[in-house]
């Protein structure tokens, strides 16, 4: 699943794709803006841990990872 987290005061958005279920990843987001965690902490496919601030969290999307092109087929 492919989750993309936009940060404030960052110029670019963090993005990663989680095992997690999406269901899991906004729990855990929920947590975070509601004040139970003081991080949003999420777990890529390679077992890194990626941890942001909640206070700092300006948006969360939670998507489907796109499928990946095989081949030298033209565009």
């Amino acid at each position: 699943m492919e989750v993309k987290i936009g940060v404030q005061h960052a110029p670019r958005e963090i993005v990663l794709e989680s095992g997690q279920s999406a269901e899991e990843v906004e729990r855990l987001v929920g947590e975070a803006l509601a004040g139970k965690s003081q991080l949003l902490s999420l777990v890529d496919e390679h077992g890194r841990k990626i941890l942001v601030p909640a206070d700092r969290l300006a948006y969360v999307e939670i998507g489907e990872p796109a499928p990946r092109k095989v081949g030298f087929g033209a565009l």
